[in-house]
């Protein structure tokens, strides 16, 4: 599983993919923490 090949680099709709998967587990992750601290608050 090494990109070291040129041909081998993966697509660019893959690397999107892993961007909004990085940014989305983000956002889900901050929301976890706004609900617990809304929890908390109440």
């Amino acid at each position: 599983m090494l990109w070291s090949d040129p041909e081998n680099t993966p697509p660019k709709e893959l690397r999107d993919a892993q961007k909004m998967m990085r940014r989305a587990g983000v956002l889900l992750a901050l929301a976890m923490v706004v609900a617990m601290l809304a929890v908390g608050i109440r």
